[in-house]
């Protein structure tokens, strides 16, 4: 596959990402996730609460619930109850991930990581690197 038809997968992935991060009811932020292995989505995820909690992620002073799960582990951790393998996959990713979220990255096999939005903290972009990932930010608008 040429560059430049990989250049707009990238770009076509990134979008639907953005769109998944519509199904999060967190109200401070929405963030959705993509794992694609052979150009075929085989996991997917957004930001919310663990299953069987309420569908409330803020408290009511408006901070962040500490069990609310990320998009990427939400995405990684389907792929365990599933027959899948996210070795040497690309995950797509509305925001920068965290650093706990790259460990996850790094120990699931995924290879690449796409990004439409910078987080002001880059511990994860760092740690990824370090970890030969490849990471591509995507300014796509969103």
């Amino acid at each position: 596959m040429d560059e430049a038809r990989k250049a707009a997968l990238d770009c076509r992935y990134a979008r639907m990402a953005l769109i998944w991060a519509e199904n999060s009811y967190c109200e401070r932020r929405k963030v959705g996730a993509l794992v694609v292995k052979n150009n075929m989505i085989i996991s997917d995820g957004y930001n919310g609460t663990p299953t069987g909690f309420e569908n409330k992620c803020e408290d009511e002073n408006n901070v962040s619930k500490p069990y609310v799960l990320h998009a990427e582990a939400n995405a990684i951790t389907k792929l365990a109850r599933s027959s899948n393998s996210s070795d040497g996959a690309t995950l797509y990713v509305t925001a920068s991930p965290c650093i706990e979220c790259a460990k996850l990255i790094i120990q699931s096999g995924i290879r690449k990581v796409v990004y439409t939005e910078q987080y002001r903290l880059t511990d994860g972009i760092d740690l990824l690197k370090r970890a030969g990932i490849e990471v591509v930010y995507l300014n796509i608008g969103n």
